[in-house]
């Protein structure tokens, strides 16, 4: 199990409802598992989009260069017998 800490938040009346709705329901053992699993979610989403962001700005033909030569291919990938 991971280690965890505790922590004081602030939320609107009207997210607290709806999270309590989700418990009540039994899609969450607890307020605070809710909470944790919205929190993991949000911060997968700006990874995803930090990586997506960084992957836009690279250039295809380059990494294509750059995969083939570490690959060792040269003009012809295929080993002459």
């Amino acid at each position: 199990m991971m280690a965890v800490a505790k922590v004081a938040i602030t939320v609107e009346k009207e997210i607290l409802k709806q999270v309590d709705r989700l418990v009540r329901e039994g899609k969450y053992k607890n307020r605070s598992k809710a909470i944790q699993d919205a929190l993991e979610d949000k911060l997968k989403g700006w990874r995803k989009k930090r990586l997506l962001n960084e992957l836009s700005k690279l250039d295809p033909a380059e990494e294509t260069a750059a995969a083939e030569e570490s690959l060792g291919f040269e003009d012809d990938p295929w080993e002459k017998y």
